[in-house]
């Protein structure tokens, strides 16, 4: 992408957030990264999300996270949109990331600074900041996780902001979804932050929905939301039903290590987690496993098991 008339445009639909497969000792398989991308290019999804919260970047180097910029745009192209996650705690990273992603086609994916304390009127001075570096804009990103939750008053600020593109919202509370979609509907584009209640902020008129769990379910996830897109919420609420023992060993588990699990039994290559998260092993793997057979056995699901 190259302007910002260009992101607003393309900025839809389902975007899968690709995980980081390292290796058993912490290394980078691009290869690994490059199949896995393919793979959901040519199942149809609408765009990626590089490096985000279960693509690990907290465990990144900020020299590293450059380097994963540059070698998924050089896989990607143009092909579809690119959201490269610059968050972080120091501003002059947030700076730096956010100025290549932008230069390098992405859209800069920006949370607020996570440091203590910090107030409303910083919070929307630091994105005034962020925005103008980058060609293609930048989306805000509402990421309780961080220790920050944006308020529906601070959003539609930064949303006024010349450069915001767009929102991903990871406070899913019903009347906060239902007031943003109001307020913000056709203002900036819309995602939700979560595939595992996604049909109430795409019933709301949200814009789209990132995917973790897409990298290990690619086919059942994309038909759920294809469904909702075309409105048929009685078959997208059917095969969302299926995953739920999924969803629930995710909670359990954690992310991104029980999709990178589910990849790796599928033969996808989800790869390792980073220290000090731990790979799935033993007893919670096989819960994982079991989950996994019995929804392959269900034809519904299009999902196949390697022999």
């Amino acid at each position: 992408m190259q302007s910002l008339q260009e992101c607003r445009e393309r900025l839809h639909g389902i975007f899968n957030i690709t995980v980081t497969p390292f290796t058993a000792t912490g290394e980078f398989d691009y290869a690994a990264m490059a199949e896995n991308i393919e793979r959901v290019i040519a199942l149809g999804y609408d765009g990626l999300l590089i490096g985000g919260t279960y693509g690990e970047f907290p465990v990144m180097s900020t020299t590293e996270r450059a380097d994963m910029f540059r070698k998924v745009m050089d896989i990607v192209g143009d092909r579809v949109p690119v959201m490269l996650c610059t968050a972080g705690s120091d501003s002059r990273v947030v700076r730096e990331l956010t100025q290549l992603a932008g230069d390098l086609g992405g859209l800069p994916m920006v949370t607020p600074p996570y440091v203590s304390e910090i107030t409303d009127a910083q919070i929307v001075a630091f994105f005034k900041e962020m925005a103008p570096l980058s060609k293609t804009g930048i989306l805000i990103y509402n990421a309780p996780g961080i220790g920050i939750t944006l308020s529906v008053s601070v959003i539609e600020q930064l949303a006024a902001i010349e450069g915001v593109v767009g929102l991903k919202q990871g406070d899913l509370t019903p009347t906060v979804i239902d007031r943003i979609a109001n307020k913000l509907g056709g203002k900036v584009r819309l995602f939700c932050a979560s595939d595992l209640v996604f049909s109430g902020p795409m019933m709301a008129g949200f814009d789209g929905i990132s995917s973790t769990n897409s990298g290990a379910l690619p086919e059942l996830i994309l038909a759920t939301f294809r469904a909702i897109q075309n409105g048929d919420a009685k078959r997208a609420i059917e095969l969302h039903r299926l995953w739920f023992p999924l969803r629930e060993l995710a909670r359990k588990h954690g992310q991104p290590q029980t999709t990178k699990a589910i990849m790796n039994l599928r033969g996808f290559k989800g790869g390792s987690v980073r220290h000090p998260l731990l790979d799935l092993q033993g007893e919670a793997l096989e819960e994982v496993a079991a989950a996994l057979r019995a929804l392959a056995q269900d034809p519904r699901s299009s999902v196949v098991l390697p022999a």
